[in-house]
This record gives structure tokens, sequence and C-alpha cells, in this order.
């Protein structure tokens, strides 16, 4: 009995230590983004590959510096880490921000700021997800676009390769990202196959101008402090 409990303590403790990151739920149903993105894709993308960037993201960080660290602390030093960490914690990060910036609500719009700052910065809407939508089809492979706050507290577009993103001390376009479209095959195959442009016209329809907004916010409040 004594020997089971032992065991069964190793198991709690071992446990606790390598779930340092975990999945929050997804804020809406498999199905909440169809026709646009379908359940089926929508169940892979969350409880497939997502889960496993989690999973094998506290595997690769166990014993390592990086057990202590926050995901932005990881960011920040993503150069001297494996690229197990490198690829994992930007598999986690990128995937929970896509998951709160795609919502099945009807016709959200930019916040007063936000959309001031896109007219200033790109002259319109309509010229933003044109730039977008070229950053993530020209992103050859696998990969992200996105939308960022730059350093200098100004909107700005780039895109990254594989699980990379503007807050790792790698990303040649540094920024905080507010709004980020997952271009790797496995987000839209099943319903587009190769066809990349038309997910991309697609996305436009889900997008959370509410959370993006949010996140504009935050993000250029931090830069102003």
């Amino acid at each position: 009995m004594k020997n089971n409990s032992v065991l069964f303590l190793l198991l709690v403790f071992s446990a606790s230590v390598s779930a340092q990151f975990t999945q929050k739920p997804l804020p809406y149903a498999y199905s909440a983004l169809e026709p646009f993105i379908d359940a089926q894709t929508m169940e892979i993308h969350y409880s497939r590959h997502h889960a496993a960037y989690i999973k094998n993201l506290n595997a690769a960080i166990v014993g390592t510096e990086a057990e202590k660290m926050s995901i932005t602390e990881i960011f920040s030093n993503v150069s001297k880490l494996s690229p197990a960490i490198r690829n994992n914690a930007g598999g986690h990060y990128n995937h929970e921000l896509f998951w709160t910036i795609l919502t099945p609500e009807k016709n959200t719009k930019p916040s007063v700021d936000l959309e001031k700052a896109i007219n200033e910065t790109f002259g319109s809407m309509e010229v933003l997800k044109e730039k977008l939508n070229a950053a993530a089809a020209t992103r050859f492979g696998s990969g992200w676009a996105w939308l960022s706050v730059s350093p200098d507290g100004k909107l700005a577009i780039s895109s990254t390769a594989n699980q990379d993103n503007p807050l790792m001390d790698i990303a040649e376009n540094k920024g905080t990202p507010i709004l980020g479209i997952d271009v790797w095959e496995h987000a839209y195959y099943l319903k587009y196959q190769n066809k990349r442009a038309d997910y991309l016209a697609a996305i436009w329809n889900v997008i959370n101008w509410n959370q993006v907004s949010i996140y504009c916010e935050a993000a250029v409040s931090k830069k102003n402090r």
C-alpha cells in the first residue's frame, strides 16, 4: 500500500510539472463558423493539432530553463532554446490567438481607434485585407500572416514560417500580434483543398473585430507606458 501511495504521488508530481501549459476551451461549437470553416476542420485543428502542440511543449520544457518561463518569456529567449520548444510554444500561442479572433457573430466592426489606425496606415479596410491576404498567399509552405502592433505603436503586416510569430526574438518583423491567419494546410485543406486564396477570402466573414480591437488597445497601451 505504501509503495502504491508513493507511486501515486510521483505520478501526480510528474503530471503537475509537465502540465504548465493548458488548452482553453474553444469559445464556440466546431460547426459555428460554417460555411466558411467546416466543423470537421475545426475539430481536427483544435482537438488534435493544437492539443499536440501543448502536449509536446510541456514535454519539451521539462528539465530546461524554459520550465519556469511564461510563454512570452519563452519567445523573448527562443533563439537560445531548442527547436522543439520554439515550434511547439509558437504552435500553442498562435492557435490560442487564432481561436479568439474568429467568431460566428455577424458583422463585427473595428473600434473607432482601430478603424482610424487602419485608415491612417493602409488607407481603408479593403486595402488592409488585400495586403494581409497577399502576405498569407505568398507565404511559401506552412506559416502565418499577421496584423501586429509594431514596437513604435503602429499597425504592421508580416508573415512568418512554420509556427514562428512576431513576438519571438528571431522574428524579422517584431511586434505584438492582434490578428493572425493560419495558412498551414490543416487549417483549410478539407474544405478548400489547394485553393488557399478561397480560404483567405472566406475567413474575413468570421473575423472577430471586437476581439482584435481589444488586443490592439492593449498592445498600444503597453507601448505607451
